[in-house]
């Protein structure tokens, strides 16, 4: 009988509090065949298992005796060896846990797994793998914002991982990979994303050349590479007209009577939609690259977004992606080697 997975949560990481991380926690053991291990301040986590009526054993606490803010430098978090993501990390390290979940400071989760773990051989640079919710299939786009400076192989490992988790986890087959680009001719872009075009085209993978930022959006590809700056100014611009988006609407269907009304009779389409392209049903973006699973969910994280989370950290480590992306790697090396 296979070992029940065992995700280790930094309970501490939330831009508010603890609150929803362990609600979260709550509603995976329920739904899903794992253990969660809550790593923070004891007396929080039993007060909050307590609040939740929480009486099982699927979840045990691991404590800590400090905090990552969201205001610590990666390299000042790094000084905070007792923190919860710390505690984390390092009980993966040692076998204690099979992948991390993280709400909290973003560099300083990279930070620890990169000390604690180090890269998959082969792999330049990790990646930082968030979702973008589409009319169609939801949209890797890597890197997020792990890295600002990039080389060309480096993105060349990016779309190998992206290809790979969209495979895997997202059930995706054969996904198709493009390079963020000001447009679609492979003349196009500045000298990182030619000479990337360049390698990927001599690769197996599944290229189909540049693609401009509103491609992401019409089915035109399921991955889209990129260096962190780049990645990082798209998600944040993304995100932010997303939500003055759904703010006008919403203002619009509750302006008068009539409004009112024609927004009750569009209600069910309405909520079928927000459900495609709601970010809590990804849970969080895979941190790919490195020996073991991190998932990095939102700082205001729900519970349901931190549910989803640590079903996506048990999917992963259930489908052996780290194993995979190292294969990958090794069979494209060698075909850039041979051309």
């Amino acid at each position: 009988m296979p070992k029940q997975m065992r995700i280790a949560l930094d309970a501490m990481g939330g831009d508010e509090s603890a609150t929803p991380l362990v609600e979260g926690a709550v509603w995976a053991v329920k739904r899903f065949d794992c253990e969660v291990i809550l790593v923070g301040k004891k007396h929080s986590m039993q007060r909050l298992l307590r609040y939740f009526r929480y009486k099982g054993d699927a979840i045990r606490i691991a404590p800590c005796s400090q905090v990552v803010s969201m205001k610590d430098s990666p390299r000042d978090s790094l000084q905070k060896r007792d923190s919860s993501i710390s505690v984390a990390v390092r009980m993966v390290a040692q076998g204690e846990a099979d992948a991390v979940v993280s709400a909290g400071n973003t560099g300083a989760t990279l930070a620890h797994c990169m000390r604690g773990w180090g890269r998959l051989k082969g792999i330049k640079r990790p990646g930082i793998a968030p979702l973008i919710p589409t009319q169609y299939n939801p949209v890797l786009v890597i890197d997020g914002g792990a890295n600002v400076d990039c080389k060309p192989l480096h993105l060349v490992d990016f779309a190998i991982m992206g290809s790979i988790y969209s495979n895997q986890v997202l059930g995706l087959a054969n996904p198709r990979i493009g390079i963020l680009s000001n447009g679609q001719e492979s003349s196009k872009g500045n000298a990182l994303t030619l000479a990337t075009y360049e390698l990927l085209e001599k690769s197996h993978l599944n290229f189909v050349g540049n693609v401009e930022a509103s491609h992401l959006f019409n089915g035109k590809v399921e991955v889209v590479v990129c260096d962190g700056f780049v990645g990082n100014v798209f998600l944040k611009t993304t995100e932010t007209v997303a939500k003055m988006i759904i703010h006008g609407v919403k203002g619009a269907m509750t302006q008068n009577v009539i409004s009112m009304a024609g927004a009750v009779m569009i209600s069910p389409g309405m909520r079928k939609f927000r459900r495609k392209v709601d970010q809590a049903e990804y849970g969080g973006a895979p941190l790919l690259g490195l020996e073991h699973t991190c998932i990095i969910a939102h700082g205001s994280s729900s519970p349901k977004a931190v549910m989803n989370a640590i079903r996506v950290a048990k999917e992963s480590v259930e489908q052996n992606i780290n194993k995979r992306i190292s294969e990958e790697v090794r069979a494209i090396s060698q075909e850039l080697k041979e051309d």
